[in-house]
């Protein structure tokens, strides 16, 4: 069995790319897993877990061979509306509810549910069912394994109107 061990994090342009493997969200957001390729050579993912792999990641074995990950197309459901500020409410109702989502101009996908299709219907979104690859957001910080409250990070409204001791006692 092939060993997928780890992602090609600067990919050069002139990686042999020996075979793809198609996978839907949920199995690339999994770190450890058995699966085929296009070409139907069983392949065991061993990767960190947490690190989700995109369409179109490249990935290298433990052979040194190198993988193309492929985002499946899965049934979502994929709400539209030409108005920013309800398309604005929607997101901020469906971030409300942690739901994984896809945001494109004028669109948002998201794995299917009812509850949060008829959410979206009352808001005044226009809800369709279709076959798309599914990419969400990594979140505010995904891409950064975490946060810190640094200076550098963050200037805190007070800072100019008073001296703030971060006692938060007024």
């Amino acid at each position: 069995m092939i060993k997928i061990i780890e992602k090609i994090l600067a990919p050069t342009g002139e990686e042999n790319i020996k075979d793809s493997i198609c996978l839907p969200y949920d199995q690339r957001k999994r770190g450890r897993f058995k699966t085929q390729t296009i070409s139907g050579q069983e392949v065991g993912i061993m990767i960190d877990r947490g690190d989700v792999m995109r369409g179109d990641t490249l990935m290298r074995c433990d052979a040194g061979d190198v993988y193309k990950i492929i985002a499946a197309d899965e049934v979502v459901t994929t709400a539209t509306t030409d108005d920013a500020t309800l398309f604005a409410r929607g997101c901020y109702h469906l971030g409300n509810r942690h739901v994984s989502l896809q945001v494109g101009d004028g669109w948002l996908r998201y794995q299917n549910d009812y509850v949060l299709d008829d959410m979206l219907i009352q808001l005044g979104l226009k809800v369709i069912h279709e076959p798309a690859p599914f990419e969400p957001e990594n979140g505010a910080y995904g891409d950064h394994g975490g946060h810190s409250h640094g200076d550098d990070d963050y200037v805190h409204p007070d800072v100019d109107a008073h001296s703030h001791d971060h006692s938060h006692e007024h």
